[in-house]
């Protein structure tokens, strides 16, 4: 009874928050929701597991330095929550985004070539599905639902509405639709940079983590390769997108082998930009 509470307290401000940014436009929301996060995320998320992660990163990090991180994350979670409300304005529009690497999409396109993409929480993750699903891209994205289940529906509504219309609930049924999804030639994007309890401990920044080791088995199963993307804001509050090189399941031995090479493939992206990525997570627990 205390959680539903809890839930019901939650989601009533969180869609008060909502309309609020909503009505004030997406400019305003962006400096007042950066702002709030700044100030109010602290008291809500253990700063011991976000200098506890920051340690595991680099244990030569100054105060300031670890200051900045900090700060900088929390600002760009404030925007990236108020921008689910304006997702319908960046899907109708292009000027927000550039792709850093268009040829090597436009050959996936071309080439209707089934492919894994993986990436992690960094700036607005959700516009990379977004950008995919917008080229024509068939996709379908694996996402895992919010434990409230007042928001959730609607958070669900948004990512089908406006991002990708083939949405996997993660779990055990989920790679059955995933593999459903992969034999009717659709490519799967996911996110590989939280701690799943059903994962492999796997070196990640040189402690072990456990790891999801979903893509690499599917990209064996059915000899896909698998492209990472990686997204970053600017200070204009636009967004680049970069898909690197393909990665052939083919050049390893086993599931473990090529999931340690993903991990290490996203140590690269949060190590060129630290600032933009959800320190947050209890991702050594």
């Amino acid at each position: 009874m205390i959680k539903l509470c809890n839930y019901l307290f939650q989601s009533i401000i969180i869609y008060f928050f909502f309309i609020f940014g909503r009505l004030m436009g997406l400019r305003f929301s962006r400096k007042f929701f950066s702002y709030l996060f700044l100030k109010l995320g602290p008291f809500f998320k253990s700063k011991k597991i976000i200098k506890k992660n920051l340690n595991f990163f680099s244990n030569n990090l100054s105060d300031e330095k670890i200051r900045l991180i900090t700060s900088s994350m929390w600002k760009n979670y404030g925007m990236t929550f108020i921008e689910y409300v304006f997702l319908d304005k960046f899907r109708k529009g292009n000027s927000h985004i550039s792709i850093d690497s268009e040829k090597k999409f436009e050959n996936i396109f071309e080439r209707n070539k089934q492919v894994i993409f993986v990436s992690g929480h960094f700036a607005n993750f959700e516009l990379m599905s977004m950008e995919m699903t917008k080229r024509n891209i068939k996709l379908a994205t694996i996402y895992r639902p919010l434990n409230n289940y007042f928001l959730n529906p609607f958070m669900e509504y948004l990512r089908r509405k406006f991002i990708c219309g083939h949405q996997i609930k993660k779990g055990i049924n989920g790679v059955r639709d995933t593999i459903n999804y992969i034999n009717n030639e659709f490519s799967i994007a996911l996110m590989i940079d939280q701690r799943v309890s059903e994962g492999e401990s796997v070196d990640f920044f040189n402690k072990q983590a456990l790891t999801t080791t979903l893509p690499a088995q599917l990209a064996i199963k059915f000899k896909i390769p698998v492209v990472p993307v990686h997204i970053e804001r600017n200070v204009q509050n636009n967004f680049k997108i970069k898909f690197l090189d393909e990665i052939k399941p083919s050049d390893f031995k086993n599931k473990l082998e090529l999931t340690q090479k993903l991990n290490q493939v996203l140590e690269e992206m949060i190590s060129k930009n630290p600032y933009q990525w959800i320190w947050t997570h209890n991702r050594w627990k």
